[in-house]
């Protein structure tokens, strides 16, 4: 998923690993709340459409906001955690994004659909610094021969997060839709019935706030704990140079579609599954299902880490990316169960995407590996452009079935990409 995308533009120079298994829980726990905190945007959107009576364009603005952060934050947040180090950037990530859950009560008590959309970009840059820091620095907490075991354990509970949150949220948030709905109200009724109906989204981001304060506050505990913490050295637009390599280029730009194409079907199940030609349920129940999206992620993630090792990895995202765009036409053309289904599993198909498309992007970079993982933590702003775009889509053409044809044609450059990557990358000079 895209919260697996913890940028290594903060990647430490000389730090020594640390033995410090007690820290490394909750470095655990910041990856299984940021991956959750992400796919909770995909039970949230149903939410507020309703309650703001939304088309999709306007729905979307959820995720443009949440995932413009990682364009606004991703270079600051990484110049920050260079100059305060991992731990403070860590805890500072995760205040940023306790204040952003903690402005959902007066966006709920003003029933202000902008100001939900601004207490979402403080919750996501916050989610930005904590990712910039995250993967270099489980990285250090152990004996650097065990690393590598370390973070796929770690993202294994990115994963967990993505598929365990939206099941409770749309208990806690979609379960509490009202019979009564708010296109049938105006005034003072309206503004009442969007106060109380809101209440469940302030409910469930203060339990979260709850967590994160817990979190941080161990965190801040050991701020000291990693001794001659070094940096490298590095401006702000360093690694933009690296696109004028086309591998790169394409990788990044595909990074770019694959996170869209992800985020915009994840952000529509809910009023795609309800619809009277697919499951004809309502949104809780619906919502109920996003963990299967989510959770296809997770299996296929390690299907993909056995098969990636016998089989060409240009060549298997090539494969799952034809097998995203079977299960997008699949669904599309069928009806009933058949359409439901088809496109939860394309959950499975996007499991290996990311970090196939990474390291494919990123082959013989060498000591232009962190730049490279900058602008890759760029790219990731394709989770704002794309579901928006979608969205206006559907808007447009009155069928969720024919704004699927964006992620569609995102997946078909992918695919293009994984054939043309299947080569070795050629030699840099300046590698």
């Amino acid at each position: 998923m895209h919260a697996d995308t913890s940028s290594q533009h903060a990647s430490g120079g000389g730090t020594q690993g640390v033995n410090a298994p007690h820290l490394q829980f909750f470095v655990f726990a910041l990856f299984f709340i940021f991956g959750g905190i992400t796919s909770l945007n995909d039970v949230i959107i149903p939410k507020l459409k309703e309650l703001f009576t939304l088309n999709y364009t306007q729905a979307m603005l959820v995720q443009f906001c949440f995932f413009t952060a990682y364009l606004v934050v991703g270079i600051p947040g990484a110049m920050l955690v260079k100059r305060i180090g991992y731990m403070r950037g860590a805890a500072a990530g995760l205040m940023m994004m306790l204040v952003g859950c903690l402005l959902f009560i007066p966006a709920s008590s003003n029933a202000v659909y902008a100001l939900f959309l601004f207490a979402l970009f403080v919750l996501a840059s916050g989610v930005v610094i904590v990712q910039v820091v995250a993967n270099p620095l489980i990285t250090l907490l152990g004996k650097p021969e065990t690393a590598s075991s370390r973070l796929t354990f770690a993202q294994a509970f990115n994963s967990l997060g993505t598929t365990i949150f939206p099941f409770f949220g749309a208990i806690i948030i979609l379960g509490s839709l009202a019979s009564q709905s708010a296109d049938t109200l105006s005034g003072a009724a309206l503004d009442a019935y969007r106060a109380a109906e809101s209440q469940a989204i302030v409910n469930g981001y203060l339990g979260l706030a709850v967590a994160l304060a817990i979190v941080a506050a161990v965190v801040w505990m050991f701020r000291n704990a990693l001794k001659g913490e070094g940096h490298q050295a590095g401006g702000s637009l360093a690694g933009f140079d690296l696109l004028r390599r086309p591998r790169f280029a394409l990788g990044a730009l595909c990074i770019f579609l694959y996170v869209g194409a992800e985020v915009s079907i994840g952000s529509l199940i809910v009023s795609y599954l309800s619809q009277p030609g697919v499951l004809a349920i309502d949104s809780g129940a619906a919502g109920k299902l996003i963990p299967l999206y989510w959770g296809g992620a997770m299996i296929g993630r390690f299907i993909g880490s056995l098969v990636l090792r016998y089989i060409n990895p240009g060549k298997v995202l090539a494969g799952v990316a034809i097998g995203a765009i079977a299960l997008i036409l699949i669904s599309t053309q069928s009806s009933g169960t058949v359409s439901g289904y088809s496109l939860l599993a394309i959950g499975f198909m996007n499991s290996i995407m990311f970090p196939t498309i990474f390291s494919l992007a990123s082959e013989k970079l060498g000591a232009r590996a962190a730049d490279g993982s900058g602008i890759i933590n760029v790219a990731i702003f394709g989770g704002a452009v794309v579901p928006l775009a979608t969205g206006a889509l559907a808007d447009a053409s009155g069928s969720l079935a024919l704004a699927l044809a964006l992620p569609a044609i995102c997946y078909a450059v992918i695919c293009g990409f994984g054939l043309y990557a299947r080569r070795p990358a050629p030699d840099y000079a300046d590698a």
